[in-house]
């Protein structure tokens, strides 16, 4: 019987072993992102133009069929082929000629090369429109990352403002920055404030142009960030870290930095590299890091200056109080945190102010906080005040400083007793019954506080 209760206990934790296990599993391997690619192809009149060897629609329909049976088996990634200035011919100008041909699918690379070898140029340049058109060309997704290639060989003529809609499709989240390939001559002017633009003057610029694409777009980007200390050594760590896009100002991820084995920031993958990031490490204060570029293919090492000491705030004697105190920088009215009294939290070098909880409130000015060391503030311990009232009124302690009053405490007045932990001085009450009409009923008692020493206060004689 013994060790059929061995077996079903060691069972049990082997299952609980594997649970936890698999949990970590799940908590901690990150899914990879949908990379999502849609092609804005230019299919306007002026491409029947010659260029080099064949007319402009032949070769940038080639080679970007070429381009697309080299993405057959990537993982993770989809396709979409969107067109302007094939449905209507020129004149008259037709600028809602644009058209998704091809959404979002798997496997759909034939469906993409089939309708671009029927597409015949017709009309005209609407690029600002089929920018516009395309948000609503990528379904929604909770872990993809939109990514837009424009096509061209001539800019926008329909009055849009390419650069105002590719701010907004950034600005909303929808896509990353776009990149542009301008075919015969450079528009770097007309497109550099639209996205990534690529000059291909050239067939084999163009392919290239194509290639560094997506390159960029697929190409696996890894970073560590190094929270440096004063001496510029990477030691600080466990301090939580968000990343946001710069342009939506969207949480893009969160974690907590780590240390790995070797002692060395640990990496992180999946880094957009087409995403400009603000970097925010939740220290006290927080360190911001703004518009961080991260080069594609790349480990990336991102230095971000901060320097941590720690504090940690006692109560003298014996006596336990849960005093908390706000923490601001020195010379600052904002407050920073409230830290608990017994516990010790980490702050960035420098000076702080503290303003302690207690009755009265104490006011410690300029406390340094210094690398890697532990900064310790006391306070006196609090005596206890049991107050009685004869009957329930208006009562309220007064702290008493000289010839200096001032209230620290309300006592209920539906009460007759009240205890409450003072810090050792002098003080006052001040009571009149609820009863009472005239002034002259009115109670003014002193007493003295003691550190860990109890004082009746009985207003009743």
């Amino acid at each position: 019987m013994k060790i059929a209760k061995l077996t079903i206990i060691l069972g049990l934790l082997i299952l609980s072993s594997n649970f936890s296990l698999g949990q970590g599993r799940q908590t901690n391997e990150q899914e990879p992102p949908t990379t999502r690619i849609l092609f804005i192809f230019d299919a306007s009149q002026s491409m029947f133009a010659r260029w080099q060897s064949d007319m402009r629609i032949n070769i940038a329909r080639n080679l970007l069929i070429e381009l697309l049976d080299s993405l057959k088996n990537t993982e993770n990634t989809q396709l979409a082929l969107r067109v302007y200035g094939h449905q209507k011919r020129f004149p008259p100008q037709d600028c809602n000629d644009s058209k998704l041909e091809i959404p979002f699918s798997e496997n759909n690379i034939f469906q993409i090369k089939q309708r671009l070898k029927s597409i015949t140029p017709r009309g005209t340049t609407p690029i600002a429109m089929s920018l516009e058109r395309s948000q609503n060309d990528f379904p929604p997704c909770d872990n993809c990352r939109n990514i837009i290639v424009l096509i061209t060989d001539g800019i926008e003529e329909c009055g849009g403002d390419p650069c105002a809609v590719s701010r907004e499709l950034q600005k909303q989240g929808i896509a990353l920055k776009p990149f542009i390939i301008g075919i015969g001559r450079d528009f770097r002017a007309d497109f550099e404030c639209v996205g990534q633009y690529f000059d291909a003057t050239s067939e084999v610029e163009f392919r290239q142009s194509l290639n560094i694409v997506i390159s960029q777009a697929l190409d696996n980007t890894t970073a560590q960030i190094n929270l440096l200390d004063v001496y510029g050594v990477p030691s600080e760590t466990n301090v939580p870290v968000t990343l946001y896009d710069h342009k939506s100002g969207k949480i893009a991820d969160n974690f907590v930095h780590t240390l790995n084995h070797r002692g060395t920031p640990d990496t992180i993958y999946y880094l957009d590299p087409l995403m400009v990031y603000d970097i925010k490490v939740h220290t006290v204060p927080p360190v911001i890091l703004e518009e961080v570029k991260v080069n594609a293919g790349k480990h990336n090492i991102i230095p971000v200056d901060a320097p941590q000491g720690s504090l940690t705030m006692l109560v003298g004697g014996a006596t336990q109080v849960a005093y908390r105190a706000i923490v601001r920088k020195a010379g600052e009215m904002e407050t920073l945190t409230t830290q608990t009294f017994g516990n010790t939290e980490k702050y960035l070098v420098g000076n702080y102010d503290l303003e302690i909880l207690s009755l009265p409130r104490i006011h410690v000015s300029n406390v340094e906080i210094s690398q890697s060391h532990n900064t310790t503030v006391e306070v006196p311990q609090p005596g206890i005040a049991v107050i009685r009232l004869p009957a329930q009124g208006y009562a309220k302690v007064l702290h008493e400083e000289g010839n200096e009053l001032h209230v620290i405490h309300v006592l209920r007045d539906n009460t007759q007793s009240e205890t409450i932990y003072l810090q050792p001085g002098n003080y006052r009450v001040i009571y009149r019954p609820k009863a009472a009409s005239q002034t002259i009923f009115s109670i003014d008692r002193s007493f003295r506080i003691e550190s860990g020493i109890s004082t009746m206060v009985n207003l009743m004689f």
